[in-house]
């Protein structure tokens, strides 16, 4: 187990991304040409962890790796980050892998084949990391069990609900924060995102490059407004976002026991800073390799918000 507690846990996922550079996406039945394949490390877990760790917060991630060279690649990317791997495991199902179709606009398109991460569960070590952790962070690229336990045993759980899916009641019964965008939100609460808040206490909905509003049953819909750029590639931009904006929750708490003092101001800050390393990731080409560091972020922050 870790040497020290750590401020994020991230239980979550870890793919090869394999990347295809197309003049548009196609559509259903079409065949495009690509330019040249790109092969790097990525997965929602491994980018959030990243994302957590190049922030500044110390970062433990629960994963599942292939005993293959996905899995090397793939360790060698989150350990060269700061990441503590001490709780991951190596099954004998295959390194997850993702194909990432590009466009020109930089809009993408993703089909996962989820292999080790369809695997993951979590062991007495790492459930005594979640609970101590001051922040647990997880998507849905793992078995909802393993997100579910994960979450009745952190004391501050956010869920990324991605990729979008029907979640059980008894999940968000444990869910702390819930970060979705658009066609998540209405994938859970219909077309009225405040609808959300029936099954959650607190959510932020993510709007691209128009940034995101929260959510909160106290201080009602709170707008944070976007960080234009032009745009490179929307790989990981999500996943910059939910990492930043736990290392930036983190930062604010104590100890895990102080997670009650989390109000609309500190969700309001996270954001911002969030925002501003999405912001940031777009204008880089990749997953993992345009996740941004900590004096970056706190350079573009300057600038727009001080």
């Amino acid at each position: 187990m870790q040497s020290e507690v750590p401020d994020v846990v991230v239980v979550g996922s870890a793919n090869v991304d394999l990347v295809l550079p197309v003049q548009r996406i196609p559509r259903p039945g079409e065949t495009v040409l690509a330019g040249v394949m790109s092969r790097g490390p990525g997965g929602k877990g491994a980018n959030q962890a990243v994302a957590s760790a190049r922030a500044g917060a110390r970062t433990a991630m629960v994963v599942a790796f292939g005993a293959d060279d996905g899995g090397a690649l793939l360790r060698d990317a989150l350990g060269g980050s700061g990441v503590d791997l001490s709780l991951a495991t190596t099954g004998d199902a295959p390194t997850g892998t993702a194909i990432i179709t590009v466009e020109d606009s930089g809009e993408n398109s993703i089909v996962v084949a989820p292999g080790a991460n369809g695997e993951l569960t979590l062991s007495a070590d790492a459930l005594a990391a979640i609970g101590q952790a001051k922040i647990v962070l997880s998507q849905l690229e793992i078995p909802f069990p393993t997100v579910q336990a994960a979450a009745a045993a952190s004391t501050y759980f956010i869920l990324n609900a991605a990729p979008a899916a029907d979640l059980p009641a008894e999940l968000l019964a444990e869910v702390d924060l819930l970060v979705v965008n658009e066609t998540e939100a209405e994938a859970i609460g219909g077309p009225d995102r405040s609808a959300l808040l029936k099954k959650v206490p607190a959510a932020i909905v993510t709007l691209g490059g128009d940034g995101a509003v929260i959510l909160t049953r106290d201080e009602g819909e709170i707008a944070v407004p976007g960080v234009p750029v032009e745009v490179v590639d929307t790989t990981a931009a999500g996943d910059t976002f939910c990492g930043v904006l736990a290392a930036a929750l983190a930062s604010g708490l104590a100890a895990a026991s102080a997670n009650d003092s989390i109000t609309g101001s500190d969700l309001t800050n996270a954001v911002r800073r969030a925002n501003v390393a999405a912001s940031l990731s777009v204008q880089a080409a990749g997953a993992i390799s345009s996740v941004p560091h900590g004096d970056a972020i706190d350079a573009r922050y300057a600038e727009v918000y001080l």
